[in-house]
């Protein structure tokens, strides 16, 4: 493919001023127009070593409005994002909404150099591929705008700049003996350039190669392509909002209402004395095992959800007890805030994903959006039906770098929660943990309940399984989540093992 490009495409200097001038007007005014209408826009400068990102970008953004964009570089990861998912380091940087994040190389390293370099095994590329697919594919339905430039030179040309680099003494050290390897080795590279560009071109995230043998020309047509995608995706916003809205096909009511809670027995109990001891073991269990998590990098991700006044605090509490503060970290969850609103929904969760060796606990989580969000009408029925898939990519991308994933829903009966809700409101201590909301979401039980039932279903997969925690005795509740969680690790730890 590549290889059929045309690369000897060029242009004058008045035709270049002409059209820079104007296209630079139009997208500085796009740019306005996107802030307005809160679009997110995602920049990618990908090609060959030489070919002049770093230049192209200038150019670029000297129509903008330096307070609406930013650059990231990305270079090679860091020991800190080494330490997570690949993806963690660019949902981090993900815009928010109205802002421009251009980025100077991107997730596309890990099935382009840092597969040349061997890095990314040829195991690992169908993964990878579908990794970098669902990623582009969250953010464009959450209406994130994802412009993918190419810029492509010959072998000779590329040769030609690294020696002018290298004869500079203020950018020789911009030339690595990898560069020297890529261009000896340039057709190889082009092949693996060739099918990344196969495997990645989307209708929501197109490729646009650019002809960078002339610099000007390559410019020209960088800014030509973002100015006409941004004013096709303003069109087609303005469009939509427009247009009278289909009424969404309603979900049956009883679809899940006799699901995976209906058959769970609440009645399981353990007497104190048995608790007491059962616990004891278990957390100096937990003791031990966080050491040799952080010994082995393995990392860990904790999700508890369940009823209100369901016992997720109190079981968090004894799950942590003799963990090392410094190893592990719980994350409360609620509402998003002003910031967390103008980013994609899952933005915050990936935020606090923990590296390797580390425990991260989640007290409630991303699947507020099936839940909260969808019975309050937090979010549209859309995003919240996309939201199983989004969730289960998301925890697949984790497990797939090693982390252990398990997701607890604390049950308990309609009694029981209005029983502990009485004692909450009668003891001075605990009148701070029951609000107006809490009784307010109670009238709404049989609504959230489907919502669980359905959720249990689409989202409890073997690399990251939901246990459903009969609550009703506080003591079991313990001491089950314990020995889950125990299991778990100690099984993850022998894998770990056999494989070093």
């Amino acid at each position: 493919m590549l290889e059929k490009i045309d690369l000897s495409k060029s242009v004058d200097k008045e035709t270049y001023k002409r059209v820079m001038e104007e296209e630079g007007e139009r997208l500085g005014q796009l740019q306005r127009d996107c802030k307005a209408a809160g679009i997110p826009v995602i920049i990618v400068f990908e090609g060959m070593g030489a070919a002049g990102k770093g230049i192209q970008i200038n150019r670029l953004i000297q129509s903008l409005d330096p307070r609406g964009f930013y650059v990231y570089a990305s270079n090679e990861s860091n020991e800190e994002e080494r330490m997570r998912p690949f993806l963690w380091r660019y949902w981090t940087k993900t815009p928010e909404k109205g802002r421009i994040a251009i980025f100077d190389r991107s997730w596309y390293r890990r099935v382009q150099v840092d597969r040349f370099d061997g890095e990314t095994a040829d195991t690992e590329l169908t993964d990878a591929f579908q990794d970098i697919l669902s990623f582009e594919k969250q953010l464009s339905d959450d209406g994130t705008v994802i412009i993918k430039l190419f810029l492509h030179i010959s072998k000779e040309e590329q040769k030609k700049r690294f020696k002018k680099l290298e004869d500079s003494r203020e950018t020789a050290w911009r030339v690595t003996k990898r560069d020297w390897k890529r261009n000896k080795e340039y057709e190889r590279y082009l092949k693996i350039n060739e099918e990344m560009l196969e495997n990645t071109d989307t209708e929501y995230a197109p490729w646009t190669i650019i002809e960078a043998m002339d610099k000007d020309y390559a410019a020209m047509k960088i800014l030509s392509a973002v100015s006409s995608r941004l004013a096709y995706e303003l069109e087609k916003k303005r469009m939509k909002e427009a247009a009278p809205q289909e009424a969404e096909t309603p979900i049956p009511s009883d679809r899940f209402s006799n699901g995976v809670l209906s058959g769970v027995d609440l009645t399981k109990d353990m007497d104190k004395d048995t608790y007491k001891k059962r616990i004891d073991e278990l957390q100096k269990k937990l003791e031990h095992l966080h050491g040799e998590l952080f010994r082995l990098r393995i990392p860990v991700v904790l999700c508890f959800e369940g009823w209100d006044a369901g016992g997720k605090g109190g079981a968090i509490r004894r799950l942590t007890s003799h963990l090392d503060p410094r190893g592990y970290r719980v994350n409360p969850t609620a509402s998003p805030n002003d910031v967390e609103k103008v980013h994609h929904y899952l933005w915050r969760f990936w935020n606090n994903v923990p590296k390797a060796g580390h425990i991260a606990i989640f007290d409630r989580t991303w699947y507020g959006r099936v839940m909260v969000e969808r019975i309050e009408g937090f979010c549209t029925e859309a995003e919240w039906k996309r939201a199983y898939q989004e969730i289960n990519e998301m925890e697949s991308h984790m497990a797939n770098f090693g982390t252990v994933i398990l997701k607890f829903w604390l049950h308990i009966d309609k009694d029981e929660q209005e029983r502990r809700f009485k004692e909450r409101m009668e003891n001075p201590a605990k009148q701070w943990k029951i609000t107006d909301e809490d009784w307010r979401n109670r009238e709404k039980w049989d609504e959230y309940e489907e919502a669980v039932n359905e959720m249990l279903v689409r989202t409890s997969t073997t690399y990251a399984p939901w246990i459903v925690v009969e609550g009703n005795s506080k003591y079991y509740a313990r001491v089950k989540i314990l020995e889950t969680v125990v299991d778990a690790l100690e099984a993850k730890i022998k894998e770990a093992t056999r494989k070093n």
